[in-house]
């Protein structure tokens, strides 16, 4: 991965240019290069790089986890009120689905806005550390890839749809009132 690459990545996830963002990666590059030859598990040049570049993405990644999860506080939708029997009705069927996602993941939050909107009780399980939930997407529906709505269709037959637009036009195509 270049420095470019890194750029391209940064500015795309937090809106900013990319002379701004340039900017911040070069100086971050260059502070954390600066305080390498302190540390002893760095050796060589590519292993410097890596180093840099996993230490730049964790604390970016620290950084913007709380904003993004208030993002999707804040951003919550008011949910469909439907009639008691008929929201009954819709948990039921809902009892045959699981999303498979990342707490922190835009698409997977993207997914939840609308099961918000939609009312919809959908289980959700948390793919994201390495374990028997992750190992059971990966058998089921071939790739760790979030996020994952697993529809049970009755016997064995389960469906496993990846995507999060796709997955919204599902539910919207099965559980929104016309």
């Amino acid at each position: 991965m270049t420095k470019a690459d890194i750029v391209d990545k940064v500015a795309a996830g937090t809106g900013l240019t990319k002379l701004e963002t340039e900017a911040i990666v070069e100086g971050f590059l260059k502070t954390v290069i600066e305080l390498s030859p302190h540390f002893s598990i760095i050796h060589d040049q590519d292993h410097h790089m890596r180093w840099a570049i996993r230490i730049f993405f964790r604390t970016l990644r620290f950084v913007l986890i709380p904003f993004v999860l208030l993002w999707e506080v804040v951003t919550t939708p008011k949910g469909i009120t439907r009639a008691p029997a008929e929201q009954q009705r819709i948990d039921e069927q809902t009892r045959s689905l699981a999303l498979y996602q990342f707490k922190t993941c835009p698409f997977c939050i993207k997914v939840r806005q609308e099961m918000r909107r939609l009312s919809l009780a959908i289980e959700r399980r948390d793919a994201q550390p390495e374990g028997p939930v992750r190992a059971e997407l990966v058998a089921g529906g071939g790739r760790a890839m979030v996020p994952c709505l697993r529809i049970a269709e009755g016997g064995d037959d389960v469906r496993w749809l990846y995507e999060s637009g796709a997955i919204i036009d599902y539910l919207r195509g099965r559980f929104e009132q016309n």
